[in-house]
């Protein structure tokens, strides 16, 4: 998985641990699959490419289980248009 991101399915999101601070993409889960409706990064670990780590990360995870996403988040949909290899992920 990229860079230590891990899922916290108790909490619906994946979490990549940066700088003390932990980076989320939330997501809802229905059947096979993912609304990633957030991402968020701590304001010390911005602009430093962590956002791309996490989604990626997520990504890996939801091909890993043969999930499709919808990304709700404008940072997931713009990480979707810019790497084309992943939008066969796309519900």
């Amino acid at each position: 998985m990229a860079a230590d991101v891990r899922d916290n399915p108790a909490l619906s999101r994946f979490e990549l641990d940066v700088n003390g601070a932990t980076a989320v993409a939330n997501y809802q889960l229905k059947g096979r699959v993912m609304t990633i409706t957030h991402t968020e990064v701590p304001p010390q670990a911005r602009h430093s490419g962590i956002a791309s780590q996490l989604i990626a990360g997520a990504l890996q995870v939801a091909r890993a289980r043969g999930l499709k996403i919808v990304p709700r988040c404008s940072f997931v949909k713009a990480y979707v248009d810019e790497y084309p290899e992943v939008r066969d992920l796309l519900a």
